[in-house]
């Protein structure tokens, strides 16, 4: 039992790698939402989604960029909570998927990242974050 307990001095370490991992999730994802400010509304994309697919394409780079970084790491997180709430509230009334589909996607990538986010958000960003350099956390 040892083994485990030892284990815990990387815990820094962890939160570092958590980081990398979310952040750079959500500046893909968020960077390829910078097309649609070049749409119109259609029937397909109404005026409201395609409002709050915009703002995604800037809250999810800049959360992303901020877990990355861990810059304000516990803020961007919670940010990025919120963001995965609404994902997942759209995709289960809207979209109608389940947790897992048989041949298509589920929301359980959705239901991670919110997890992961929320752990950040909880723990903060560890030793190696800008959050200790700048903030002395």
């Amino acid at each position: 039992m040892s083994f485990f307990a030892q284990l815990h001095q990387f815990s820094d370490f962890a939160l570092l790698i958590l980081r990398l991992a979310l952040g750079t999730v959500f500046i893909v994802h968020g960077t390829h939402k910078r097309g649609l400010w070049k749409m119109q509304p259609s029937a397909q994309m109404p005026a409201g989604l395609l409002t709050k697919l915009r703002i995604l394409s800037i809250v999810e780079p800049a959360g992303g960029l901020g877990v990355l970084f861990g810059f304000l790491t516990q803020l961007a997180a919670l940010g990025l909570v919120i963001v995965m709430l609404g994902a997942i509230q759209f995709l289960i009334t809207k979209v109608h998927r389940k947790f897992t589909g048989d041949n298509s996607a589920g929301w359980e990538f959705e239901f991670m990242l919110l997890i992961v986010a929320l752990a950040l958000a909880i723990l903060g960003g560890g030793k190696y974050a800008l959050d200790r350099a700048v903030f002395g956390l």
